[in-house]
């Protein structure tokens, strides 16, 4: 009698991967267009990974059973590589309306939930889906919910879903799902698991390689560097921690750039920038230490919890500041409060002897500066 040889430890994780995108598959099958208008909602200031999600679920839901949809956010979209990913992708993203909740009774959260704070969609309402990579505070009020804490980018499940639909995947929708994995994952060095990379080399093929270059590749505006120089000439760094407030930014996205240019800094293992933009307070903490728990770390030091959240090694979030204006006295005490909670939290000295790193001259600033 002959044995079936064992399966690997990767068919195994092959399978549980397939298993979220055959889920969203029976879903829509389900559903058909009964679901259609659906209102594709992102979190606010989405980042390549929820537009990919998005765009890829906007085209097998139209393709697969006729549902239309219209893709939606809230902020903006600030990260130069962000917008040449929507604009050389032509992707159909909009700026959401009051009107939007109203008109649309079926709605799609994306790369967010229901009681995240970074989506505009009102808290009370059930939602049609969810997917998401992200922990859940609270299991998702929705007819269907797929949260995946492990897939490395929810773009992922899209793509396990689009490869097993059998469609024929365009160009410009492979070429986003590829660069959301890339982006969200660091490159791959957080696809922990073996499935996340098959999964990116299967969709690799059918990509536009030019493109993803260019999208990756983008010219950078003369605001961005002088805000970088900005972040340089402030920083301060203290045992492996280096902290930068920019002040006032042009939007959000540069505080989390800023943020993962320091925390490569030769010595440190972990960074905290800052940046106000309209009312709030925008936060980025990033680290190169895998035991980390770095999303844990931002929430701790947050008056709210639900205001901040992450993977990994990588987290952000924002609250408001009453502050009249960007030299009111408060923003300041804001900054410090967070330095002053995440020197606690590490349970490091605090009264720290900071040092400004970029500067020629050997200056020491004190933690509350």
């Amino acid at each position: 009698m002959l044995l079936a040889p064992p399966k690997s430890k990767n068919t195994i994780q092959v399978n549980i991967a397939a298993k979220n995108g055959k889920k969203l598959l029976r879903f829509l099958e389900k559903k058909k267009d009964s679901i259609s208008p659906l209102l594709i909602v992102t979190h606010d200031y989405p980042d390549p990974d929820a537009i990919a999600t998005a765009v890829a679920l906007q085209y097998l839901a139209e393709r697969l059973h006729g549902i239309k949809s219209r893709i939606t956010y809230k902020g903006i979209i600030g990260r130069t590589e962000n917008r040449a990913m929507v604009n050389l992708l032509k992707i159909p993203i909009h700026k959401i309306r009051p009107s939007d909740i109203r008109q649309y009774e079926h709605a799609a959260l994306i790369d967010t939930q229901p009681e995240f704070e970074n989506n505009p969609y009102p808290r009370n309402r059930k939602v049609t889906m969810v997917v998401d990579q992200h922990p859940y505070v609270k299991k998702p009020f929705a007819e269907l919910a797929i949260i995946d804490t492990e897939c490395g980018a929810t773009s992922v499940i899209l793509t396990q879903a689009l490869l097993l639909s059998g469609l024929e995947i365009p160009r410009r929708i492979a070429t986003a799902l590829a660069y959301g994995i890339l982006s969200d994952t660091l490159n791959l060095y957080r696809a922990h698991r073996t499935d996340i990379i098959q999964t990116y080399l299967d969709i690799l093929p059918l990509c536009d390689m030019r493109t993803l270059i260019r999208i990756q590749n983008p010219p950078k505006s003369k605001k961005f560097f002088s805000t970088l120089n900005r972040g340089l000439q402030g920083a301060k760094a203290f045992r492996g921690v280096i902290v930068s407030h920019l002040g006032e930014v042009e939007h959000p996205d540069l505080v989390s750039e800023i943020a993962d240019f320091l925390v490569t800094y030769k010595g440190m293992n972990r960074s905290l920038c800052t940046g106000r933009y309209k009312d709030k307070l925008h936060v980025s903490l990033r680290s190169n230490r895998p035991t980390d728990d770095t999303p844990e770390i931002l929430r701790d030091i947050f008056d709210d919890h639900k205001e901040a959240g992450g993977h990994d090694m990588v987290a952000g979030g924002s609250f408001h500041v009453t502050g009249k204006d960007k030299n009111d006295s408060r923003w300041q005490e804001a900054e410090a409060m967070l330095v002053a909670r995440l020197l606690r939290r590490l349970r490091l000295p605090a009264k720290a002897d900071f040092y400004a790193p970029f500067h020629q001259e050997k200056i020491k600033i004190t933690a509350g500066s």
